[in-house]
């Protein structure tokens, strides 16, 4: 392992021209490197890099000329660039990241990770983020560690050591930071509807945002809540300090809040994750794993759409011809927990967009199929939630109706007797 200064740092020693980049994504971005990459990218020969979900500013439309964007999720700072025409999107389901790499479908000659400071004996935790690092790192010729001392050390199922990493470069600078999501009325009518899917004793699986939220903070009367999720934010804390989730009652890792990222804030969550072993990041292959989900108690999770249409049928990337979400983590998670024994999955999602002009609710989706009807468990707005699960096409349509907004439904109905 060689140390390099910051300020010192020359890519051209490390990258070959065509190499394929696999960078730390959201709050584990190692800021020093990807700053680095794009200020000196015109000397690099180009270079393709694959981001996840990223958050930064650090990659701009204006400012990626001569780097070959990909990614899997056009959420945060992604919608810009993909919007630009200058990212690529690669659809594929969260759990087959790491066989993606390692098989070369996404290319990983170089691996740019965020680290936190080593341990007593030589670990280097993956500090935000374990999803699919480890994996990187094992297949890249060079690994270039950002070493941030306000990076967490927490728990993992992975580390590295020195052995694992050519350069490290030190850096003192604040992660980003990602507080929860501001919860109004909206969301906490949606949440109300999904109250009774969730039991005590339930594992759950959240996504990111407002509604999710807004369920998270309605659930401090449950008993012994399991957490076993691809992201957690800053409301985990809040579970755990009001005792409603020990993780007791999962069927595995009793005691233990499993997740792959840690979306949240150096305040609450990263200063709680630190060295906490109540938590354990893991990778990609246990969190969205379906032999390892299967496995999990009253197995609940909750996820959001762009669209759901009459039969069930879910779009959660794009419409308009804008990919503004993702295929993501959620066919992992709902087909593990529509099959769980007293389990749930629930797609929650406003009924309605545009001040109420455009439905979310639709006859006919406006963009891809990411979740099948067939797999499609719980929908829930704001005006209810329905059990799609055993009913027939007719039974449905006319559930999906009832969740419209009401200045929708006469239309919905037309159209639904139109395809009768």
């Amino acid at each position: 392992m060689i140390r390099v200064d910051a300020a010192q740092l020359d890519l051209r020693h490390w990258l070959r021209p065509g190499d394929g980049i696999v960078v730390g994504q959201g709050t584990a971005e190692p800021l020093t490197l990807t700053e680095a990459l794009v200020a000196q990218r015109a000397g690099l020969g180009g270079v393709r890099v694959f981001l996840a979900a990223m958050f930064s500013d650090t990659f701009h439309p204006d400012r990626v000329d001569g780097l070959a964007l990909l990614c899997n999720l056009g959420v945060g700072t992604n919608r810009r660039l993909i919007k630009a025409g200058v990212m690529d999107v690669l659809p594929c389901h969260v759990s087959q990241v790491e066989d993606f790499i390692e098989g070369g479908e996404i290319a990983c000659d170089v691996a740019l990770v965020q680290l936190a400071p080593p341990d007593e004996q030589g670990r280097y935790s993956l500090g935000l983020a374990g999803d699919s690092m480890h994996t990187a790192a094992k297949k890249a010729r060079v690994v270039i560690a950002e070493v941030n001392d306000r990076v967490p050390q927490t728990p993992g199922e992975h580390w590295l050591t020195d052995a694992d990493i050519d350069v490290r470069v030190d850096s003192s600078r604040q992660p980003i930071q990602l507080p929860s999501a501001p919860v109004g009325d909206l969301e906490r009518r949606i949440a109300a509807h999904v109250d009774g899917f969730i039991p005590d004793r339930a594992t759950l699986q959240v996504g990111f945002g407002a509604i999710p939220e807004a369920i998270i903070a309605m659930l401090s009367n449950r008993r012994d809540l399991g957490m076993h999720s691809g992201m957690v934010g800053d409301s985990l804390v809040d579970l755990v300090e009001c005792g409603a989730l020990t993780n007791a009652c999962k069927g595995m890792d009793e005691g233990v809040s499993i997740t792959g990222v840690l979306f949240g804030t150096d305040d609450k969550l990263y200063r709680w994750a630190h060295r906490n072993p109540v938590l354990r990041l893991a990778s990609t292959r246990r969190t969205h794993s379906l032999a390892v989900l299967s496995r999990l108690q009253r197995f609940v999770s909750v996820n959001s759409a762009l669209e759901v249409d009459l039969s069930g049928q879910v779009n959660a990337e794009s419409v308009g011809g804008d990919y503004i979400g993702a295929i993501g983590g959620q066919v992992d998670y709902v087909r593990a927990a529509g099959r769980s024994r007293d389990g749930a999955s629930i797609i929650a999602l406003p009924a309605s967009a545009k001040g109420g002009a455009v439905s979310k609710i639709v006859a006919r989706l406006n963009g891809p199929v990411t979740t099948a009807r067939s797999d499609v468990d719980v929908v829930a707005t704001e005006y209810g939630a329905v059990r799609l699960r055993g009913l027939s096409f007719r039974q449905r349509a006319k559930a999906m109706i009832a969740l419209a907004a009401p200045q929708h439904r006469e239309a919905l109905e037309r159209e639904a007797a139109g395809r009768a």
